[in-house]
């Protein structure tokens, strides 16, 4: 009760009426649901006691080992730090409150907690933990264990998760089984969906071992895998929990069916693929348009031993650039970031090094209903229309597009373009180097961990070159590569920005002013704008899917006309090579690869080994 009911409740029986009128509107304000599921928008598909996702196969075989690969090493078996380069597969160890569908845009089911409670307001939720839940040891999984996990993830935790679960206010217990958790802040949808997804690890493990060290020593878990061994930097092995505890649950069956998984380190990407056809490991995913086209060439790919699949899907692909570090000096200018832009000839890039296979990339939200095209509509203009004067008025008039060379003379007249656009911006070349006002010449490091980027890169840096900028490209390891990410010690780097169906919370750590100067935040760019925070709180607390869209396209817009980044490319298929001895469900997920939904099929296994002249 607030104070103000209380003293309404003091002055008169008018006010006792009206204290009780209140009274009776806040009652039917925290009328609440309890279900086995959550949805953001919409329906759940699949209802209380479901057996198995649609796009598994309940009755796969167990049994095998299943090789797969990781690039560079791993120094921690610590996944929620800043700290350390966490090795691959930590996740396979876990289980959540709930779990996500991977056919459904935005659905969770009962995991960790049997059920899950929410008021109509939305001002908290109650999970009720399953009374099997276990972990590894055979200890209870127990209420201490999910309110120290969320305490200690957001206050000594990544950054990310300290600002994901920022509005989560606190965690308390509400029952033997139950777990509460309020949430601080103006209505946000998704808060009860994200505290379903919390990690849970073991409060009585982390008693004796701190949080916030890395660490070699196989931490406490409860998921379908627990570490079996590992060779620091070089291989991690996962056995299956044969006894798990959630095996037989519906957002689980079917899945994870092999004994052994393994995770085999490779110095880089070519020297791993080279393996792959020597059958090192069993499964891999591509994302290199020439490897896909010329890299697999092979005796055993024509024979069928192993297989190419393109698999077409609807996950959201987001934006791949070439992003800036707007904390450069020679960054702040937009018109610097648009000028830069007309550098990259994606024209020539795809067809001669991408063999025609992608799509340029035009929205932060590509692939999916939330990019924005064209001009605003009245939906989003909703949004738009009270930031006139705070956001760049083109976006208003203007389509956004990006430069396009697919024509003779067509990269000479962009480069022209670019040149007046520095020139607007007090940029001119003298003695062939691109000079500002202050006698400072334009010199520029583009940052890549992966080599297969300097092919792409360097006819860039060849054209800007043209406009008498000295651009150079560096490569490094993994571990030097993150740390100079985690302190955005970068001018510029090709980044991706994956997204989902349905956008919230994660879109601060990606743009909002707070996360600008936030080491380890995936505000790489240094996005420091309160119209972009503004949206990105209109998206959060979109009250239904129609509005949800209309948010989002509206940042798309005002992302693009930022030009913080160039856009690169993107495609609407997963690229899968696999040896041919996996069995797979007849239906896909639309939204994940899968892989952890296939099995060893016996029969191909032995045909394999049998024609490979393997024995087991």
């Amino acid at each position: 009760m607030t104070l103000r009911i209380v003293r309404f409740l003091m002055v008169s029986a008018v006010a006792l009426a009206t204290g009780a009128a209140l009274l009776s509107g806040q009652a039917a304000m925290a009328a609440s649901k309890i279900s086995h599921g959550s949805s953001l928008h919409g329906d759940l598909k699949y209802p209380k006691g479901f057996k198995n996702f649609d796009y598994v196969n309940p009755d796969a075989p167990k049994g095998g080992t299943v090789r797969l690969s990781a690039t560079g090493n791993y120094d921690s078996l610590n996944p929620f730090i800043l700290k350390g380069v966490s090795a691959a597969g930590l996740g396979l160890m876990y289980d959540s409150l709930m779990s996500s569908s991977s056919d459904e845009a935005s659905s969770s089911y009962a995991h960790l907690a049997e059920s899950v409670e929410i008021p109509d307001d939305l001002s908290w939720v109650t999970y009720t933990l399953d009374k099997r839940a276990r972990w590894h040891d055979g200890s209870p999984i127990t209420v201490d264990d999910v309110i120290f996990s969320f305490e200690t993830i957001k206050s000594k935790g990544h950054p990310f998760y300290r600002h994901y679960y920022k509005s989560i206010a606190k965690a308390e217990k509400a029952g033997e089984r139950q777990v509460k958790f309020s949430f601080s802040g103006d209505l946000n949808r998704e808060l009860p969906h994200i505290t379903s997804q919390l990690p849970i690890f073991s409060k009585a493990w982390y008693s004796k071992h701190d949080f916030e060290k890395t660490t070699l020593v196989p931490p406490m878990g409860s998921g379908p895998y627990r570490i079996k061994e590992l060779d620091a930097g070089r291989s991690i092995t996962y056995e299956r929990v044969k006894d798990y505890w959630g095996k037989d649950l519906g957002v689980n069956k079917g899945q994870y069916n092999f004994d052994i998984i393994r995770y085999d380190y490779y110095r880089d990407e070519t020297v791993g693929l080279e393996a792959f056809k020597s059958r090192e490991y069993d499964f891999h995913q591509e994302n290199t348009a020439k490897v896909w086209a010329t890299g697999f060439k092979s005796e055993a790919l024509l024979t069928g031993l192993f297989k190419k699949e393109e698999v077409r899907n609807e996950s959201p692909t987001g934006m791949q650039a070439l992003a800036f570090n707007t904390r450069r000096e020679i960054f702040k200018d937009p018109r610097v970031r648009h000028a830069l832009s007309f550098a990259f000839d994606f024209e020539w890039a795809n067809k001669n090094l991408f063999y025609g296979q992608y799509t340029r990339t035009k929205s932060y939200f590509s692939n999916s209903e939330l990019a924005s095209s064209g001009l605003p509509d009245e939906a989003e203009l909703k949004y738009l229309d009270p930031l006139r004067g705070k956001i760049p008025e083109e976006i208003f008039s203007k389509e956004y597009t990006v430069p396009v060379n697919d024509k003779k003379g067509s990269l000479r007249q962009n480069l022209r373009t670019a040149k007046k656009i520095l020139a607007d911006a007090g940029w001119s070349i003298k003695s062939g180097k691109l000079t500002n006002a202050a006698g400072q010449t334009f010199k520029m490091e583009i940052l890549l961990v992966n080599p297969a980027f300097e092919r792409i890169m360097l006819p860039m840096i060849k054209n800007m070159k043209r406009l008498g900028i000295e651009a150079k490209l560096r490569v490094v390891d993994t571990a030097q590569y993150q740390n100079r990410m985690n302190s955005f010690d970068f001018d510029a780097v090709v980044a991706s920005f994956r997204q989902s169906l349905s956008p919230g919370n994660e879109q601060r750590d990606f743009w909002s002013s707070e996360n600008a100067m936030v080491d380890g935040s995936r505000n790489i760019i240094g996005i420091n704008d309160p119209a972009v925070d503004e949206l990105i709180e209109k998206i959060i607390a979109a009250p239904d899917r129609a509005e949800l869209v209309a948010a989002t396209r509206a940042l798309d817009r005002v992302l693009l006309w930022g030009h913080y980044v160039v856009p690169q490319w993107h495609m609407q298929n997963f690229r899968l090579a696999f040896w041919d001895r996996f069995g797979q469900p007849a239906t896909k997920p639309k939204y994940s690869v899968g892989f952890f939904n296939w099995w060893i099929d016996p029969k191909k296994d032995a045909t394999l080994d049998a024609l490979m002249g393997r024995t087991r």
